[in-house]
């Protein structure tokens, strides 16, 4: 255990950090150990990852001697951020300053950075098709994250930026079908009808980060868009029908009319598949499953990840 290299994971017990731990745990062939990072290590989520083998230590991205701390001596990272714990650009921007400054500080080998497009790169705050938000982003939580990735350039960390999309695990919770006043069973989405929409299930984050992280020096000042399948509203739907036993419609929702339904960051959602729609060449179109399934043999399509999570999709 001792000859393996260190693997700092931030957010452990999250999602992709979960993911990115377990990928890694579960591989004995990659020379890899995991450091959980975590702010609570006595959750029970800290827990299972000391019980699969991991050190489990304490790191609060707003203290960042905690962050040093738990770097030292490790060969590389997962990094990621949750804009959603406070929603704000500025605070996410704060925390991966103190990550970067961290993973030069521990002179660490390869980075892998969960990241975003920043938006703004295709579409000018001029543009006036969506509003822009918290005063300098159309997506704040793309934005934020695309606009520091030239931070761990400008710092030298060696690093590969991973840009993630859209989960299939949305279909479990805010986007699952529910069923209408016909009867019929729906799903609305701010999705233009006929394009084409990347998706990926949040666990392959983890698991190419890994692959990642094994392929090594080749990775390095790269990124790899990922997803793993595109596919229409439409298209979706039929396939939630087909695991469902009946038929499933998808209901596409204009983007302004979404801004105005009251739905909790209506406007950063609304924005967000605006730019998938909008952009869905450039988007979509630098999401290269073929090449991706090379990388991560394991890669799930829309319908492997169905075949493993239609049970979890309560129809309302």
């Amino acid at each position: 255990m001792n000859d393996k290299k260190v693997i700092a994971v931030a957010g452990a017990t999250g999602a992709q950090g979960g993911g990115a731990a377990r990928a890694i745990l579960a591989d004995p062939d990659s020379g890899f150990t995991v450091r959980a990072l975590t702010r609570n290590p006595d959750s029970s989520a800290a827990k299972e990852l000391a019980e699969l083998g991991a050190e489990v230590v304490r790191a609060d991205f707003f203290d960042e001697p905690s962050v040093h701390k738990a770097f030292e001596g490790a060969y590389g990272a997962f990094l990621v951020t949750n804009f959603w714990a406070h929603g704000s650009a500025a605070k996410e921007t704060e925390e991966i300053e103190v990550l970067v400054r961290a993973a030069k500080a521990a002179g660490l080998r390869h980075v892998v950075w969960s990241t975003l497009e920043d938006t703004r790169e295709l579409l000018p705050l001029d543009d006036e098709r969506m509003p822009v938000l918290q005063e300098k982003y159309n997506v704040p939580h793309f934005d934020a994250k695309g606009e520091a990735n030239e931070l761990f350039r400008q710092a030298g960390v060696p690093t590969t930026y991973l840009n993630t999309t859209f989960y299939f695990q949305g279909f479990v919770q805010t986007f699952a079908p529910k069923r209408g006043e016909d009867g019929l069973l729906a799903f609305a989405m701010p999705f233009e009808d006929g394009k084409l929409l990347a998706g990926v299930d949040v666990a392959d984050i983890g698991r190419t980060a890994h692959a990642v992280l094994k392929g090594g020096e080749p990775f390095i000042g790269g990124t790899v868009n990922l997803a793993g399948d595109h596919l229409t509203g439409a298209q979706y739907a039929e396939k939630l029908g087909a695991v469902l036993g009946e038929p499933v419609r998808f209901q596409s929702v204009p983007y302004d009319v979404f801004r105005g339904l009251g739905v909790p960051a209506g406007d950063e959602i609304a924005n967000m598949f605006q730019y998938y729609g909008d952009f869905d060449q450039e988007f979509t179109g630098a999401r290269d499953l073929e090449r991706l399934r090379e990388i991560n043999p394991a890669l799930r399509s829309f319908d492997d990840w169905l075949a493993e999570n239609a049970s979890k999709i309560q129809v309302n």
